[in-house]
């Protein structure tokens, strides 16, 4: 198993939600830090650094270019992280595993709920990017929320939505939110992922 490091905010009580919270490329574990306090407040926070360098940027697996992803590491590092998640939820009783991601880290995510479809109860995948059709999955019960921008050069809105519909079409309570900008986060998706996880 990957030896991830990582910063974590003890939660509320021993059943508090575990909040696993991924950054984008160039980010790290201080990325989403504080906003995770903010979305979720009392959970658990678990923020993993990625252990790839891209040029001295940190992602979770490698790529050959722009939306081409080195698909054996991604399997590799999609099972290092499962193991890891697990491994933190079995230090508590949580009521909850709940996973936020953006990008890059939107990219690891979905990717571990492809390959073990029960880890998490509910996601956020900001500005994810799924330049493959993912396997059939069993998502009954669990909740998605997909944020994205109409004019993202680097997530087109036609994979964002294939997504989002393979989620609903695999049994997932699906949910798809729009901002008319880019890549970039804006604050009515901020929003929008509190009330999603407000409601959990």
């Amino acid at each position: 198993m990957a030896d991830y490091h990582y910063r974590e905010g003890k939660g509320a009580d021993a059943v508090a939600p575990l909040f696993v919270v991924f950054h984008g490329t160039g980010g790290d574990e201080n990325q989403f830090f504080d906003l995770a306090g903010e979305l979720l407040p009392g959970a658990r926070i678990i923020a993993p650094r990625g252990d790839v360098s891209e040029g001295g940027a940190l992602r979770y697996f490698r790529r050959t270019g722009e939306g081409v992803y080195d698909m054996d590491d991604l399997a590799l590092r999609t099972q290092q992280m499962i193991a890891f998640v697990k491994a933190r939820q079995a230090e508590g009783a949580p009521r909850q595993v709940i996973g936020l991601g953006y990008s890059n880290g939107a990219n690891i995510l979905a990717s571990m709920q492809f390959a073990a479809p029960s880890l998490f109860d509910a996601t956020v995948l900001m500005h994810p990017l799924i330049p493959f059709a993912p396997p059939s999955a069993d998502f009954a019960g669990r909740r998605v929320l997909i944020t994205a921008g109409q004019r993202d050069p680097i997530g087109p809105a036609a994979m964002t939505q294939a997504l989002s519909d393979y989620f609903a079409g695999n049994g997932a309570s699906a949910s798809l939110f729009w901002h008319p900008g880019g890549h970039e986060l804006r604050p009515e998706e901020l929003r929008e992922a509190q009330a999603f996880l407000a409601h959990g």
